[in-house]
């Protein structure tokens, strides 16, 4: 199982970003997807999560309305679209394939003026 994550970046306040994560070594489409960021100093938190076939999704309070998780199963990548960004927002983000326990190798994103 290998999770490849990528798109972070440095960004300003208000600014938007897609985080994507490449999967591969496993049906991607019959497995349930998760986001997490972890922030300095702090826990390793979940930030969103997507079923298989992307039926139902669930968001951390801090970030509903405003990052979207989605899937493409053609293309074996689960998706972050991140807007309305804030400072507080930055984390290494990783994303995760729960029922096998992987993790890939996550992503900075920096929101800072």
């Amino acid at each position: 199982v290998q999770l490849v994550e990528s798109g972070g970046g440095l960004v300003q306040p208000g600014g938007s970003l897609r985080l994507s994560c490449a999967a591969s070594g496993f049906t991607f489409s019959s497995a349930a997807m998760r986001w997490y960021r972890q922030a300095p100093g702090k826990e390793r938190e979940l930030v969103a999560a997507i079923t298989s076939a992307g039926g139902s999704t669930v968001y951390a309070d801090s970030v509903k309305g405003r990052f979207t998780i989605f899937r493409d199963d053609a293309k074996n990548t689960v998706y972050l679209q991140m807007n309305s960004l804030k400072p507080e927002d930055t984390a290494v983000y990783y994303c995760s394939a729960p029922r096998f326990g992987s993790w890939g190798q996550g992503t900075q994103v920096t929101v800072s003026s």
